[in-house]
């Protein structure tokens, strides 16, 4: 795991000065060793953070055996071996970089699909002065990137980019949309106009002709026409791919530990790491003071019956609050979901004592986890699609509680085609598509991520059109975000077994019966954990790696409300009607939570508003 930045200028060159200040915004990706490379053209900055094969001879930029490539990588590719074997690369190193560089030049970026593992990678030829980028199917490494005609530059975080004199920060207002809407800003878009997120699943190649951009992996495609729906046969397979997949992802020269929630996710994790190793495994849980928001007893529940080697730290509002100014810093552009908190925190407590974590990210994706999927089968009952607008009005008039005004708000529906995204914001207590026009100050582009019915085979089933939905958009943009960031800030190599791309591919295909059975979520992913811990211990309702933010905000962080919601902010920065906001913050200070992911989204809006006019104002100076 690493962090890297670089760029391929065909004007005027950029300075091997600014590849050594974009590498240094990334020292917290790699504390242990930093690399460069530069010719004048191409510059690639490496920050290394040692997790396979710990030698000097491992450091990148690493050049292929005959010279003509360089490569700076983040990430691991957990079958290098099988791929070294199968090449027939004599390799030097154990270091799967090295594989990576000889594997391309034998195949060129085709050799992308041989490779299982999470990566951004930039490849290097010298003698043609091209560049060549990869990134991952599901998104778990991030890659950014700016492209002028003149100047291509890319980095694992906008930070790094952000050192570039020649890049502006005009801020995008459709980005902001989307925030406003889902909570963090979706692929392509970035917070400013001329800088994107990389597609998963693709390869980029740059010359002076421009960029090429090439799919090698849809997830759509996938999808073959006949389901797996024998449960035996289903259930075999699931495990065997569990197994194989946290095999690989336990093969390290560092420490490996295990984030532990308690949840079904988490636990499945956590057993088969543990029947895999020789010795108890480190597990690692956060709770709080909050007992209706503490998890951690379930945690210790789980650890105890595994017999792992089981850490818990629980944490107060004074700790919270300590990261709050910090999260800008983190995630270098607006971002909602408030369990970043948590997850910063327990990605701190683990790194004391291991260097690379294993987490249940992608089981409720991929095996209809999420109550809102019970949801977009609701919406799609022809009944309520005939009344949905009379319902909603009804529920208006009925007790002014939070249930009541979710369903209310979730039954008003715009077009059909906008309910995947709608059914995500009303889910999540953010700006409905209508809210977000009558909140910004700018023309509406109207341009939200949207599921259209125009998936395939997965047109049929609605529970299934709003789990693609979150796979495409939520867990790449929102959730893999949250964890990259928050455990690289530390350090901290997060891996995550039910996204490996086997597994997703084989859960694409797995029957919507086997996922949702007898009123039972994830019910085959629940099969295979109840063959290690005993299923009364996940009795009880799902919380979600969640925090108190409606308590806390309207108590010890009610500060932020003053401070970033105040009229001389919001009217200096004119991105949304103060008007609105006002009447927002009026109801949620008289005591209706309801409103709570609204305040905190504009917070962490003007929270960023601030920091970087702040910093323009500095640079003018």
């Amino acid at each position: 795991m690493c962090g890297i930045a670089g760029f391929l200028s065909f004007q005027n060159g950029v300075s091997e000065d600014l590849l050594k200040q974009m590498t240094t915004q990334l020292a917290h990706r790699g504390p242990d060793a930093e690399g460069f490379f530069y010719d004048g053209k191409c510059g690639l900055g490496h920050r290394r953070l040692s997790i396979l094969d710990l030698s000097e001879q491992a450091n990148q930029p690493m050049a292929s055996h005959n010279g003509r490539y360089i490569t700076v990588f983040n990430g691991e590719i957990y079958n290098f071996k099988e791929v070294a074997e199968k090449l027939q690369i004599e390799t030097k190193t154990t270091s799967d970089t090295e594989v990576i560089l000889e594997a391309f030049v034998q195949k060129g970026a085709s050799c992308v699909q041989m490779f299982n593992g999470m990566f951004a990678i930039a490849i290097y030829d010298t003698e043609k002065k091209e560049l060549y980028l990869f990134r991952d199917r599901i998104g778990k490494k991030p890659l950014y990137y700016f492209w002028n005609g003149h100047h291509f530059a890319f980095a694992s975080e906008l930070k790094a980019l952000m050192a570039l004199p020649f890049i502006k920060k005009d801020l995008n207002h459709e980005a902001i949309e989307d925030f406003l809407h889902l909570g963090y800003i979706p692929r392509p878009h970035s917070i400013y106009q001329d800088v994107f997120k990389m597609y998963s699943g693709y390869w980029l190649k740059i010359t002076k002709n421009g960029v090429e951009e090439n799919l090698y992996w849809d997830i759509q495609a996938c999808i073959k026409k006949e389901n797996i729906d024998d449960e035996k046969e289903a259930f075999q397979k699931l495990k065997q791919l569990l197994t194989s997949s946290v095999q690989y992802r336990m093969i390290s020269d560092v420490p490996v530990g295990v984030f532990l929630s308690g949840g079904i996710d988490s636990s499945t994790v956590a057993a088969i790491a543990q029947e895999q190793s020789k010795t108890p495994v480190k597990t690692f849980s956060i709770g709080f003071k909050e007992e209706k928001f503490n998890e951690a007893p379930f945690a210790q529940k789980v650890a105890k019956h595994l017999g792992t080697d089981h850490y818990e730290q629980i944490i107060s509002i004074s700790e919270a609050k300590k990261l709050i100014p910090e999260l800008i810093d983190v995630y270098d552009e607006p971002f909602a979901d408030s369990s970043a908190v948590p997850t910063m925190l327990v990605s701190e407590f683990a790194r004391k004592q291991v260097k690379v974590v294993l987490g249940g990210d992608g089981g409720d994706e991929l095996f209809l986890g999420y109550g809102m999927y019970q949801w977009a089968k609701r919406l799609h009952n022809p009944i309520f699609k005939l009344f949905r607008y009379p319902i909603s009005q009804i529920l208006k008039t009925r007790p002014q509680n939070v249930s009541y005004k979710k369903a209310s708000s979730l039954f008003a529906y715009p077009k059909r085609k906008k309910l995947a995204s709608h059914i995500f914001s009303q889910e999540q207590f953010l700006f409905s598509q209508k809210e977000v026009e009558n909140l910004v100050t700018f023309p509406i582009t109207n341009s939200a991520p949207l599921l259209t019915s125009q998936f395939g085979l997965l047109k049929c089933n609605p529970m299934l059109q709003q789990s693609f939905f979150d796979l495409q958009y939520y867990l790449q943009d929102d959730l893999m975000v949250k964890v990259d960031r928050a455990t690289m800030k530390y350090s901290l190599e997060a891996r995550s077994p039910l996204l490996d791309y086997r597994l997703v591919e084989f859960a694409m295909n797995l029957s919507s019966d086997l996922k949702y059975k007898d009123k039972t979520s994830k019910y085959l992913l629940k099969k295979v954990l109840y063959e290690y811990v005993p299923a009364e211990f996940f009795e009880r309702p799902k919380k979600g790696f969640s925090i108190p933010l409606a308590d806390w905000l309207s108590g010890d962080l009610k500060f932020l409300i003053d401070e970033f919601l105040h009229r001389k902010i919001v009217e200096k920065h004119n991105i949304v009607k103060y008007s609105q906001v006002k009447a927002l913050k009026e109801k949620f200070l008289a005591g209706d939570k309801y409103y709570y992911n609204r305040v905190w989204a504009l917070i962490v809006l003007h929270q960023f508003l601030e920091k970087t006019s702040k910093l323009s104002e500095h640079k003018k100076k």
